[in-house]
């Protein structure tokens, strides 16, 4: 998590793919966090998003390139960080993840990890127990993503949040991503022991 903290700080690309299946707000996350770095934070962002035919169900990702300097290629040329909410999305995905690069799983949903260092959280679960609903797993794992790496400002995001989320969400959107920076500074507290 450091690492991939230090290279947001010092590199001028730095790449993100959200993954799922439809119905899992991937699409909704990644345009949160690409709204979030380049309105509220002022960095240059892109976001492109790709889901199959099937819409809910089938395969979906968004994915989000990060600079500081102009964004001549707006798609991933190798992963710095990439979260999978279903065991198809990691498998199918992971090896696009840079060897150092920072991989997020909902521990609920994906159970065969690849050989790489794995930071799992109980995404959905969190999200139906003490939300009511497991719509807002991507929303608790944005604000993982952002607690973890520091990549956007947690003002940012919340901002984003408010914006995006669907007309009477907003408080459980609000809570979700809270959840999320509650996570993070759970294990970045066990990492410092």
């Amino acid at each position: 998590m450091e690492k991939a903290k230090k290279k947001i700080e010092t590199d001028d690309r730095f790449e993100i793919r959200l993954s799922g299946s439809g119905g899992q707000g991937m699409v909704f996350a990644g345009m949160i966090l690409a709204e979030a770095i380049g309105i509220n934070d002022g960095k240059n962002v892109v976001q492109t998003q790709s889901y199959g035919p099937e819409a809910r169900g089938g395969t979906s990702r968004s994915d989000v390139v990060v600079s500081s300097k102009d964004i001549y290629y707006p798609k991933p040329i190798k992963l710095d960080l990439l979260l999978c909410l279903t065991q198809e999305s990691c498998d199918t995905y992971h090896q696009a993840l840079k060897e150092d690069g920072l991989l997020i799983v909902d521990s609920d949903l994906v159970s065969q990890l690849p050989a790489c260092e794995v930071h799992a959280f109980s995404f959905t679960q969190l999200a139906r127990g003490r939300i009511g609903t497991p719509m807002v797993a991507n929303v608790i794992a944005l604000g993982t993503i952002a607690g973890l790496t520091k990549m956007v400002s947690k003002r940012g995001l919340s901002e984003a949040v408010q914006r995006r989320a669907p007309k009477g969400t907003e408080e459980k959107n609000l809570k979700a991503l809270e959840m999320g920076f509650e996570l993070a500074r759970k294990k970045r507290g066990k990492k410092s022991h």
